[in-house]
């Protein structure tokens, strides 16, 4: 039988190959074009390209670190994305919703990377999994993403074709958030003004939207940042609010599927009962978790086993 610690040196070891390996994956990708170098050389491996549509999806999640307290790991999910007619959303759910005649975006085959990393360390892990997937082959892509101005501005500068779109929860929940804290929390008149200012927002109305929010006295000190930024937010991201367009033409408007890599990829593993992570040992575990929950794992273990000789 194999020990526990034993157990623990393997994969630690393996976890520290496959962040090399990526790191050097990462650094190659993102270098200058070399003399002699042709359009169109690949300098990472395809891993499961995506030939349609596809998705990014950037964000963060806290983890616990020794000596430094909690740091961010950044988090991007790619994903294949399937669209399918309106009929095909009643065989899932019966009932009226207000994306009942929408087409069906649905998004599987998700792949991750994550680590400790600042934004422009991201950024070059961001595009080395873009070469991975393929996009830069020329097939539609969105990036649905929070609102977050880094996340925006790597994800431009690394795939500028992507049409940026502010997840639909983060929108909402900020004039929820709005009404609750001038109207009342939860009251009649809370309720009444958000659910007009969601329907107009669902329909593309973002002008109407700021505007309403401009009728209302926001700059007092009781008011959380959330709120008094209300207007702001909503005004600077219309060109990525275009609901309406975004339903007609079948992008998904959810950032879903790295929220919930955030949890399946970071949290689970990393966020156990304990003492925190050293740096080094944190970021062997994230390269291995992000390949584990890409169903990479196994060419990936096969593939650093000569480093291990």
């Amino acid at each position: 039988m194999i020990s526990a610690d034993s157990i623990r040196r393997i994969t630690e070891g393996w976890g520290e190959r496959m962040a090399a390996q990526r790191q050097a994956e990462a650094e190659r990708a993102n270098a200058p074009a070399q003399k002699g170098e042709g359009p169109g050389v690949s300098r990472v491996t395809a891993i499961a390209p995506i030939a349609g549509q596809a998705n990014i999806s950037t964000d963060g999640a806290m983890v616990l670190i020794r000596g430094e307290g909690w740091k961010e790991v950044k988090l991007v999910a790619i994903s294949e994305v399937q669209v399918q007619p309106a009929e095909a959303r009643g065989e899932l759910r019966g009932g009226e919703s207000r994306r009942s005649q929408d087409l069906l975006v649905t998004l599987h085959t998700h792949s991750y990377q994550a680590g400790v990393w600042d934004a422009d360390t991201m950024a070059v892990y961001q595009y080395a999994e873009g070469l991975r997937r393929g996009l830069t082959e020329g097939q539609r892509l969105s990036s649905v993403n929070d609102g977050a101005p880094w996340i925006e501005r790597i994800t431009l500068t690394n795939f500028p074709q992507a049409v940026q779109i502010v997840d639909w929860s983060h929108a909402s929940g900020r004039l929820w958030a709005v009404a609750n804290a001038v109207l009342g929390d939860q009251t009649p008149e809370a309720k009444q003004w958000a659910h007009g200012q969601l329907d107009r927002l669902w329909q593309g109305g973002v002008a109407e939207v700021v505007a309403a929010l401009g009728g209302l006295n926001l700059d007092q000190d009781r008011y959380a940042d959330l709120v008094r930024q209300a207007p702001g937010y909503f005004e600077s991201n219309q060109a990525r609010m275009a609901y309406d367009y975004f339903r007609a033409e079948g992008y998904p408007i959810g950032s879903g599927t790295v929220e919930s890599g955030a949890n399946t990829v970071v949290h689970g593993r990393m966020r156990r009962p304990g003492r925190g992570w050293q740096r080094d040992n944190g970021q062997a575990m994230l390269a291995g978790l992000s390949e584990l929950h890409s169903g990479r794992f196994e060419p990936a273990w096969q593939d650093t086993l000569p480093l291990a000789a």
